[in-house]
């Protein structure tokens, strides 16, 4: 019999010491934290390049030439990299938002309410996270759009037995969660894009669980948009990512106005 590899021994202690957080009491015990799903605490590391970067390199970046903005703009154009070499995704179409709720809106109100047709389907199913959920919903009902909705089994998968019949026309875009933030389930997102594509429909990802919790390459997924939140996975608050098909970005109206528009 051959025998199983195993994993280090994870230090559990070590790994609390980086949360400075944790060293805190409730009703005196040690905090203990499992929301993490929701919201992550902020290691030191985290928190020491924050501070960093405001003592040092504060600037309005791509906005002046001068040392500092200069400065503070290589390092925004190095993280734009560090993350899409991260998602294994082209840095060209990884766009900084607020989070993945602000990611998917900036698809339902870009993409979805600006470039489908009325009577165009939406396909969604009965696990998505509000997040993925009121946005189009919204479109639909501005747009004139159509929602068709997947269910899931008793054992809390995705029922895909009508996947294909809805995929059929007027279907132009699928929305998904990659996993959910409910049951945990991991959905076959690069099965279901492969179906999607050869109907002739996009897909749209809601990674915020998946991201943080797993390797994921947007490459292999080969889905049309992605998104995810920094906050759940470590990084400060008001940060998140998402990446689209440059081609597709470039259809798309702006969805805010401003700056060097």
């Amino acid at each position: 019999m051959t025998e199983l590899a195993t994993a280090p021994a994870l230090d559990v202690a070590r790994v609390r010491q980086d949360f400075p957080i944790l060293q805190r009491a409730v009703r005196d015990a040690p905090l203990i934290y499992l929301d993490s799903a929701a919201t992550s605490q902020k290691p030191v590391q985290v928190l020491d390049a924050v501070e960093r970067y405001y003592r040092t390199s504060n600037a309005n970046v791509h906005r002046g030439v001068h040392s500092l903005a200069s400065e503070a703009t290589d390092l925004f154009e190095n993280a734009r990299r560090r993350v899409a070499q991260f998602i294994d995704a082209p840095a060209e179409g990884l766009v900084f938002v607020r989070n993945a709720t602000e990611g998917l809106n900036l698809v339902a109100s870009s993409y979805a309410r600006e470039l489908l047709s009325p009577g165009d389907r939406i396909v969604l199913s009965v696990m998505e996270h509000h997040s993925n959920l009121v946005p189009w919903q919204l479109a639909a009902d501005r747009a004139g759009l159509e929602l068709a909705f997947l269910d899931i089994t008793d054992d809390g998968r995705l029922d895909l037995t009508r996947l294909d019949e809805l995929l059929g026309a007027p279907t132009k875009l699928v929305c998904l969660s990659h996993q959910s933030n409910v049951l945990g389930t991991i959905n076959d997102i690069r099965g279901i894009t492969e179906r999607a594509h050869a109907a002739g429909a996009l897909v749209c990802v809601d990674a915020a669980q998946s991201v943080p919790h797993m390797p994921v390459s947007v490459r292999e997924l080969g889905s049309d948009f992605v998104a995810f939140s920094g906050h759940k996975m470590c990084a400060p608050m008001g940060v998140g990512v998402l990446w689209a098909r440059p081609e597709l970005l470039e259809r798309m109206p702006p969805f805010l106005g401003g700056g060097s528009m």
